[in-house]
């Protein structure tokens, strides 16, 4: 099934009945993307939600020429440029493709008819905003609270292979720290 992964990743929040999950297969797309390449860039407006079968993003802005990374996504994540999905307002952030990825692609169009017509759906966008919500304050919460190397300790979890792969410049950025403190971090034998 070409969709598999995005349907044991929406079954996670509810497993939506046979017949309501043909419908909304419908209207997904899969797409190939190549690493340095944009979902979306600042000024313009987000129409999709985007699963990653593979592959990985990194979300930032721009303020006064320097770019601050708030984000990254990988395998079996959601991304999108949300603000700019909800509000139909030109995007602030850019997504960029850290390597060549494969994504599903829901029409936000199609995904809010699906909405009306299924109460499933309904809930399920319901639970996933909630999910959104919740990961946003404990990033805040951790940058707030926890140190610079257990935050980076959990994106080494998340995908050791990739953050080894991602720069300097852009792993500070999201940590909120300076380069060089990143490889000092980089440098200290892992904790057990």
């Amino acid at each position: 099934m070409e969709f598999q992964q995005l349907q044991q990743a929406l079954n996670r929040f509810l497993p939506l009945p046979p017949a309501e999950w043909e419908e909304f297969s419908k209207i997904l797309s899969i797409k190939q993307y190549t690493k340095g390449e944009y979902l979306i860039r600042e000024g313009q407006v987000e129409h999709y939600i985007y699963f990653l079968n593979r592959g990985a993003t990194r979300n930032y802005f721009i303020k006064d020429g320097k770019e601050f990374t708030v984000d990254f996504q990988f395998e079996g994540d959601f991304v999108t440029a949300y603000y700019s999905l909800i509000t139909r307002e030109p995007s602030d952030i850019f997504i960029e493709l850290l390597e060549d990825t494969e994504a599903v692609c829901i029409p936000v169009k199609f995904l809010n008819e699906f909405y009306a017509r299924y109460h499933n759906g309904e809930k399920i966008g319901r639970l996933m905003a909630e999910y959104q919500y919740i990961k946003r304050l404990r990033k805040e919460m951790d940058l707030l609270s926890r140190t610079a190397e257990e935050r980076y300790g959990d994106l080494m979890k998340k995908n050791p292979a990739l953050v080894q792969t991602i720069s300097v410049k852009h792993l500070s950025s999201y940590l909120g720290i300076a380069p060089e403190s990143l490889s000092r971090i980089r440098r200290q034998p892992p904790k057990n």
